[in-house]
Order: structure tokens, then C-alpha cells, then sequence
């Protein structure tokens, strides 16, 4: 037997162990049984090989070929990429449902990540020459992949010398050889795609601070707990809390110029809503189909579970191919506890030492190797370009429970926490971010940015935002207890206000059509017209008002329907228009 070659020595689930191969290496794709099930070298003991499978293992029996190539699980980096759909393995689910009557992708099915036949039009960069010197990450022509996403064709990672030869424009497939770099003797085949493992992080010239933030179009993120490009933040919410919708959300609007969607062991019902309403949705920015700037991973809750790791890395891997272009993107997982759940599933078959809740001891140390991939670079190669890799990983401890395993070594690594309430969500209140739990490091990021749109005010309607939820907070007890009636005028005021800030402001439909995305202007306008109403509240309850009659108020009324304008709207016409009628009946109530 070939020493590439060994026997299947024991089955367990996903996990195969194998004997009789020579030198085996970590993270090797091996071919196990008749069907050559993909699978994965995760550890090797003396004479034993433990390999993970990712794909059903039923119907493998003991003394089965077990193959090993050699090489990396790797992602293919090309054109084609956009518009995509794959499973964890990067396999493509549109060809493969196109070529296959069956209902679920078939056992040891191969097909290429990048269709082969496609041509793409490729034009070199003007102003290269023969005989030029190029480096790793040099942009050395274009393919218009669709009309919102220009994919740049790079030097890949590794090569550099001579431009030996680049071809003419003109349609190429992307095994086609469009340019050759010589190194010495040693000459290298550029292609229009790349291969690149997905465990190793692609490289960059210079790691920077984050700066601009990452619009979404969901006012409590963005005003309250904002993220900056490049930022790692948690979604953790308990069953029934939203979280799929607030990923799905935050891929449709954010400010990004690629959008990463990785379904991680969720259900094939999400999954699926989520590929339907992407197929139809509009780009609102652009008037484009979304699909033309999305990449789908669907791996879902009955395919097997050892699949979810790829599926993450993988999208991190296409996330940083992106980046390295000069792109901005989001990658969104759904969910990183299905994955932590797969990992503590193998870790049992390979009967190592548990950690808390049994889950592996190594399971912060993986969760790192995700998060920090994340991050604004100076990307490699000329010319000069800033890229970003911005990720959501939602979290689904059982129970809500934040003081699980996943959720705590998590906030280890992120520096955004958007703690989704089963309270708010049960009284309707969506996104039900809890703003008393969840909290933002890139506030000091953003700062310049939003004392621009709000033309310096930002900071003080934030922190009198925050400061009047919590008040609320603090007399929700009280007022339990003896009635909000018992409370002297300035307190009840504050639950007055707290209530306008939680249901004009921070709750957000993502069924309307006008409220489903609020720009970063639109926020700013709402919150002063909040902060207006407030401060002329407050100079009526010194001079004894009432705050039964301030209930009373149209322009009370008027604050609650401001979110169901358009932008444009509301700052021409509908905020205006409010200042005039709260600066009409405050002048008759100080009377």
C-alpha cells in the first residue's frame, strides 16, 4: 500500500480514524472510502490518524481506503465568486442542484468552486510593462464580475519577479494563464484565480486602527453602540430574540461593498428565507440587485456537523480575498454556537480532557483565530489601497444564558456586544438589543464622523440617551411597587422620555418599507427632535407643568411617527414643521 494510502481503523460519527499512513500533516484533505468522503487530518497519535469528515459517514465500514493528497482544505479565489451559493466545502449548490436530481447534495460529490467553462472579460492594467517588476498583491488587470463589484486580478501571495508576459483584453476562463512572473529560473502561471487554504490568514502590509464606521441602517447600532469597518462584534440571543433577522438586516444594509453570508448549522428554513428575500432585494444605495455584491455559505442543521468549521473559515478566507482588493466587507456567521457545539461533539469522539460544559479546551483559542481575522488593512501590492473585514458572529446560548462557554470567551475577542433581550422580544420591541447589557469600544472611532452629521451634538444626545434608559432602569422598581403616580414630576418625565427613546428611536421595523433602513442623517434628525422635546420638557417641569398636559401635546405625538419618513422628507418639511409646533406649545404652557 502506497504511503499515502492507509485503512480505516475505527468509525465514530464524523470522526474516522485511520492507520498505516506515512507522515501524515495537520489539516491535510484526505479521500476516505469508496466514495472519497472529503475529510480533514485534526490530530495524529503514534500510528493513528484522527480524521474529521464532512460529509455522512453511514455505510463506511473498518479496513476502507483512507487517501491523503498532501495539501490544505483550500478556498478557490476568483471570478465567479459573487452571486454564489455554496456549502462548507465551497462546493457549488446551484450546479450541483442543476446536474443532480436529488433533494440534498449526494456523498462524495466533486465539483470545481469556479466554474471552469465560464469566459470572463479581462482587461490589463494600463501601464504595465515587459520586463517590469512585480510583487505579491500587484493588480495587474480587471474582469467587471457584475456591474457592482469590479474584481481586481492580483499577484498572488508568495510570487514576485519579472513580468515575463501579460495577455491582451479579451474573454479568458479562469484556468486560463494571463500573465507569467519569472523569479530566476523559476517561472510562475498567473491565473485569473487563486487557491488559498482557509485556516491561514491571507497577508497584509500594515494592520490599521479602525476609523470610519460601518453604517448599517439600524439606529441602535449605529447612534447608540456603533461599529467601525473592520470591527468584531457578538449578536447573542436566546431562542425567539431575533437574531436572524438582525444578521439578515445588517447583510442587506450595511455600508460594505461585499456581503458575506455564512449560515452555520442554522435551520434549512432560515436559510432558504434568507436566500429568497436576497434574491428579490434591491440594493437601496446603488439600485441594484443585492445578489450582485453577496456571497452565500449555506450550511445548515441536518447537513453534518463537522462541515460548520469549514464553512466559517471559509467565509473569513473569501472576506480577506476581498479585502485585499481594496474592498470593504461584512461577513455575518449564523451561528458560532453550532459550530462550538460541532467541535465539542468531535472533541467527545476523540475522548479528550472536556473543558467547562464540555466543550474543548481549546474552544477560545479557535474562536480567535476567527475574530482576529477581522480588521482595516493596508493591502499588499500596488496600487495603494485600504481594505476591511467586518464581522457579526451570532451566538445562541441555550437558554439566554450569557454566562455560558461561548458566550464568555467570545467577549474575549470582540469589541462590539449587541445582547439581544427575550423581554423586548416578547413585548414586540425589535431589534431587541438591550441597551442596559450591550456596549461599544469603537465610540472613540467614531467620534469625528458623527459630530459631523450631527454638526457636533452627538456625543451629548448619546451619553443623555443612555443616561435617561438608565434612570428608567433604576425606577422600574419602584414604580412596580407604588405606581408611576407616586413619582415627583421630574421622574415621571424621565419615564416619559425613556418611552419616546425606546419607541421612536431604537425600535425599528424591518417590515417597513421607509423604516427598515435609517441612514446615519436620519438618526441624528430624530434624536434632536428627541433632545428638543426634552430640554423644552424640562424648563416646563421646573416652572411646576404638569407632565400629564406635556402628554398631551401634538408634538409629543409627532415624535413617535418620525421614523416613517424618508430622509429627505423629514429634513426638509417634517422636522422643521416640528420645531414650529413645539415652539407654539411650550409658548402657550409657560403662560
Amino acid at each position: 500500500m502506497s504511503e499515502r494510502v492507509g485503512k480505516i481503523y475505527r468509525i465514530a460519527g464524523p470522526l474516522v480514524v485511520a492507520e498505516g499512513i506515512s507522515n501524515p500533516v495537520m489539516y491535510e484533505v484526505v479521500y476516505v472510502g469508496k466514495e472519497g468522503l472529503i475529510g480533514e487530518v485534526i490530530a495524529v497519535r503514534g500510528e493513528k490518524v484522527y480524521i474529521q469528515v464532512y460529509e455522512e459517514t453511514s455505510g463506511l465500514t473498518v479496513g476502507e481506503r483512507v487517501e491523503t493528497t498532501g495539501r490544505p482544505l483550500s478556498a478557490e479565489l476568483g471570478p465567479g465568486l459573487i452571486s454564489s451559493i455554496y456549502d462548507g466545502l465551497q462546493r457549488p449548490e446551484k450546479e450541483i442542484a442543476r446536474l443532480s436530481s436529488d433533494i440534498f447534495i449526494r456523498r462524495g460529490a466533486k465539483l470545481p468552486a469556479l466554474d471552469r467553462g465560464k469566459k470572463w472579460l479581462f482587461r490589463r492594467e494600463r501601464g504595465l510593462s515587459m520586463g517590469e517588476k512585480v510583487y505579491p498583491g500587484d493588480i495587474i488587470g480587471y474582469v467587471e464580475e457584475t456591474p457592482l463589484v469590479i474584481h481586481k486580478v492580483m499577484v498572488p501571495p508568495g510570487i514576485s519577479g519579472e513580468l515575463k508576459w501579460i495577455a491582451d483584453d479579451g474573454d479568458y476562463a479562469v484556468e486560463d494563464t494571463i500573465a507569467i512572473v519569472s523569479s530566476g529560473s523559476q517561472e510562475h502561471n498567473v491565473k485569473l484565480y487563486q487557491v488559498w487554504p482557509i485556516r491561514v490568514p491571507r497577508p497584509f502590509k500594515e494592520k490599521l486602527n479602525p476609523g470610519e464606521p460601518l453604517v448599517t441602517g439600524i439606529r441602535v447600532i449605529d447612534y447608540i453602540f456603533p461599529i467601525a469597518k473592520g470591527g468584531k462584534a457578538s449578536v447573542p440571543g436566546g431562542f425567539g430574540t431575533g437574531k436572524t433577522v438582525l444578521l439578515q438586516e445588517l447583510t442587506k444594509w450595511s455600508h460594505a461593498d461585499i456581503a458575506i453570508f455564512v449560515g452555520c448549522g442554522e435551520r434549512g428554513n432560515e436559510m432558504s428565507d434568507a436566500l429568497t428575500s436576497f434574491l428579490k432585494l434591491m440594493d437601496v444605495r446603488r439600485g441594484r440587485p443585492m445578489m450582485e455584491r453577496s456571497v452565500f455559505i449555506a450550511n445548515t442543521s441536518n447537513m453534518p456537523v463537522a462541515a460548520r468549521e469549514t464553512s466559517v473559515f471559509l467565509g473569513v478566507t473569501i472576506a480577506e480575498y476581498f479585502r485585499d482588493m481594496g474592498y470593504d466587507v461584512i461577513m455575518v456567521a449564523d451561528s458560532t454556537s453550532r459550530w462550538a457545539e460541532a467541535m465539542r461533539e468531535i472533541s467527545g469522539r476523540m475522548e479528550e480532557m472536556p473543558g467547562e460544559e464540555g466543550f474543548p479546551a481549546y474552544l477560545a483559542s479557535r474562536l480567535s483565530e476567527f475574530y482576529e481575522r477581522a480588521g482595516r488593512v493596508k493591502a499588499l501590492g500596488r496600487p495603494e489601497r485600504f481594505g476591511s473585514v467586518t464581522i457579526f458572529g451570532a451566538v445562541s446560548p441555550p437558554g439566554g444564558d450569557f454566562s455560558e462557554p461561548v458566550v464568555r470567551n467570545t467577549v474575549r475577542y470582540v469589541q462590539s456586544f449587541y445582547a439581544l433581550d427575550y423581554s423586548l422580544a416578547t413585548r414586540r420591541h425589535f431589534p431587541a438589543i438591550n441597551w442596559l447589557t450591550s456596549y461599544s469600544l469603537y465610540v472613540d472611532f467614531v467620534k469625528e464622523y458623527w459630530d459631523k452629521i450631527s454638526g457636533g451634538k452627538w456625543s451629548g444626545y448619546r451619553a443623555t440617551a443612555l443616561r435617561v434608559l438608565q434612570r428608567e432602569a433604576e425606577l422600574s422598581d419602584i414604580v412596580r411597587l407604588v405606581g408611576p403616580e407616586a413619582l415627583p414630576e421630574e421622574d415621571k418625565l424621565t419615564l416619559e422620555i425613556a418611552r419616546i427613546i425606546r419607541e421612536g428611536f431604537l425600535q425599528q421595523s424591518a417590515l417597513d418599507p421607509i423604516d427598515a433602513y435609517s441612514p446615519p442623517e436620519k438618526g441624528a434628525l430624530i434624536m434632536e427632535c428627541i433632545m428638543g422635546f426634552y430640554k423644552r420638557a424640562l424648563e416646563a417641569v421646573n416652572r411646576g407643568i404638569a407632565v400629564a398636559k406635556l402628554r398631551e401635546l401634538k408634538s409629543r405625538y409627532m415624535l413617535f411617527q418620525l421614523k416613517f419618513y424618508a430622509p429627505e422628507e423629514l429634513k426638509s418639511k417634517i422636522v422643521p414643521q416640528f420645531f414650529d409646533t413645539l415652539e407654539q406649545e411650550f409658548k402657550q404652557l409657560m403662560r
